[in-house]
């Protein structure tokens, strides 16, 4: 009975995400360009409110609930988040649009390469200094035009539970650009308790990850947006220590009452 809801779940999930990305992605990705954001309802640049849209979407497929506590502050901020599962992009996004530091393979990915780049994406490749280089101009400019830029200073989805050893050097183009970096902390919660086989089960590729959240039971993204830390006067190990204090603590703290 169990295989079979597993099966059932992943049929018409899989059905609903490809009428999403047929139908909703291309025009999302139209409104990210320069009259999308220029072009306002409520407030809120429609660039924004349909990528947000897009991504809330992909997480109600994927059986995921959001609970927030904080809110994201407008302006330029470098939002620096413990990383757990490929979704966690989705999840983010789906509360407030923000440019991520990708890996350079997603910008050739079909509809989901276009998305991130007319989001304002910044592609690195991995290994590369020239790349680095490159990445780092890129996110000061991003901050400098107001916006939001994004990454996951753990370096990467790594084995095992909690949360990783921030790395320092993207914390640089924060120093640079004189703009507050935001630690938001992920976790994922099911019955009550952590849910941490959201993430690559050992010797798991991605369509094999892909395909089990496809079929797993709802769970809930617990969401918290932390106070911000001020860039000036600070060097980008302290500002990395800091944001990683501040998002572990957040992490180990008492679960919310489902």
């Amino acid at each position: 009975m169990k295989v079979f809801s597993g099966i059932l779940r992943l049929t018409y999930r899989l059905l609903l995400l490809l009428l999403h990305l047929l139908f909703a992605t291309p025009v999302t990705v139209l409104c990210q360009y320069s009259w999308g954001r220029s072009t306002h309802l409520a407030g809120r640049p429609l660039s924004e409110i349909t990528s947000c849209w897009w991504s809330w979407v992909i997480c109600r497929i994927f059986g995921i609930r959001r609970r927030l506590t904080g809110e994201f502050k407008p302006g330029a901020q470098l939002v620096a988040a413990n990383h757990i599962s490929w979704i966690d992009i989705a999840v983010l996004h789906s509360f407030a649009s923000m440019g991520f530091v990708a890996k350079a393979e997603i910008d050739g990915w079909p509809l989901l390469g276009g998305l991130a780049r007319a989001g304002g994406s910044v592609f690195h490749q991995r290994g590369s200094h020239d790349s680095a280089s490159g990445v780092a101009v890129a996110m000061v400019n991003r901050l400098h035009e107001n916006r939001r830029v994004a990454i996951f200073p753990e370096g990467g989805i790594l084995p095992g539970t909690g949360v990783k050893r921030f790395h320092a050097r993207m914390f640089a183009a924060a120093i640079d650009a004189d703009k507050p970096v935001q630690p938001v902390m992920l976790r994922y919660l099911r019955d009550g308790a952590r849910y941490d086989a959201i993430t690559f089960l050992p010797n798991e590729h991605f369509m094999g990850n892909f395909c089990r959240l496809l079929m797993q039971k709802n769970c809930t993204v617990d969401v918290q947006v932390l106070p911000l830390i001020e860039a000036a006067g600070m060097q980008r190990r302290q500002l990395a220590g800091e944001a990683e204090r501040r998002v572990r603590a957040a992490f180990e703290s008492d679960l919310p009452d489902a």
